[in-house]
C-alpha cells in the first residue's frame, strides 16, 4: 500500500520492542486511516442533515451511533499514532492530504440513495481498513489488533445499511454499484 506521509528523516522514540522503522511504518498506514475515519464520520453526519424521504427519522436516528463510534474510532487511532512517537494529523487539510477516494456528492436526497451511496463508502473503508491490517500482521500486532475490532464494528454498520437496501426475498432494490 502506497501511503502518503510526511516521515521524520531522524530515528522516533517509540514504544519498548519497537523499532523506529516499523514505528514509522504503523505511523504511516494509521495516519491514512485516520483520515479516511475522519472523513467517515464527517460523511456520517452530512447524510443525517441531508437524508428525507421515506424512513426520514429512523434513518436520520439510526445514523448518529455511527457517528459516535466512528468518532471513537479515529481518536483509538490518533492517540495510537500518539503513543508510537507520530503526531498524528486531523485538520481538514490533511483529511484532503491523505485522501485517495472521491468526496460524497449527493446533499438533499431520497433514504434510499444516501444508504446505498452509504454502502459504498463503507465498503471502501473496509477495503482499506483489511489492507492497512494485513500490511500491519507482522509488524505491530497490537496496532493490528486495534484495526480488527474496528473492522467488526464497520462490518457490521454496513450490513444495518444493507437491510435497509433489501426487499422482504433479501434482494437489494436499490444500489449505486456493486461492490
Amino acid at each position: 500500500m502506497t501511503t502518503k506521509t510526511d516521515t521524520p528523516d531522524t530515528p522516533i522514540v517509540t514504544v519498548p520492542g519497537m523499532d523506529s522503522d516499523r514505528a514509522v511504518k504503523t505511523i504511516s498506514i494509521l495516519q491514512e486511516r485516520l483520515a479516511a475515519l475522519l472523513d467517515l464520520q464527517l460523511t456520517l453526519k452530512h447524510i443525517h442533515w441531508n437524508v428525507v424521504g421515506v424512513n426520514f427519522i429512523s434513518v436520520h436516528e439510526f445514523l448518529d451511533p455511527q457517528v459516535d463510534s466512528v468518532r471513537e474510532m479515529s481518536d483509538d487511532v490518533a492517540e495510537r499514532i500518539a503513543t508510537l512517537g507520530g503526531s498524528p494529523l486531523g485538520t481538514p487539510g490533511a483529511i484532503t492530504k491523505f485522501r485517495s477516494w472521491d468526496d460524497y456528492d449527493l446533499n438533499r436526497a431520497p433514504t434510499v440513495r444516501h444508504l446505498s451511496a452509504l454502502d459504498a463508502v463503507y465498503g471502501g473503508v473496509i477495503e482499506s481498513h483489511r489492507t492497512a491490517q494485513a500490511e500491519l500482521a507482522d509488524v505491530d500486532p497490537v496496532t493490528e489488533d486495534m484495526l480488527i475490532g474496528q473492522l467488526r464494528d464497520l462490518e457490521q454498520y454496513q450490513w444495518f445499511v444493507r437491510a435497509h437496501l433489501q426487499d422482504a426475498t433479501g434482494d437489494v432494490v436499490f444500489r449505486n454499484s456493486e461492490k
